[in-house]
């Protein structure tokens, strides 16, 4: 079966387990939500954060999901030098691995609170990349 990417972020409200928990649950439910995924099929996740948020693993909020058996990994963001305007900060990331039929363009990425700045980006990047 052929292997998918799903891509989301989000931002925390502080640098403090429960909010980086949360925001990331939220995240996770969402893009459960969008691409009807099944966590059995889910491959592997990657999480990445901002180097502002260290006070919690991202795959916390997996595994209280009950994701106990998909693969998870946790990483911090490249820290490319400032200014950078799209550079979104308290920004957890993650990258889905998932075994689907379904094409790569039916995947739904989903980019919540301040994240939503990254699909501002990816859009205006898609126009010019188009016209």
């Amino acid at each position: 079966m052929p292997v998918r990417g799903i891509r989301g972020a989000t931002t925390a409200e502080a640098n403090t387990a429960e909010a980086i928990t949360e925001a990331t649950e939220e995240l996770l439910r969402e893009l459960v939500h969008l691409n009807d995924l099944d966590p059995a099929e889910i491959c592997f996740a990657y999480f990445t954060t901002t180097l502002d948020l260290t006070a919690e693993f991202p795959a916390f909020a997996a595994r209280k999901l009950g994701w106990l058996d998909v693969p998870l990994l946790c990483g911090h963001d490249m820290k490319v030098e400032l200014p950078n305007p799209r550079g979104v900060p308290m920004c957890v990331r993650v990258l889905l691995l998932y075994n689907t039929p379904s094409p790569q363009s039916s995947m739904r990425f989903s980019y919540l609170r301040g994240a939503q700045a990254i699909k501002a980006d990816l859009d205006y990047l898609r126009g010019s990349l188009t016209t």
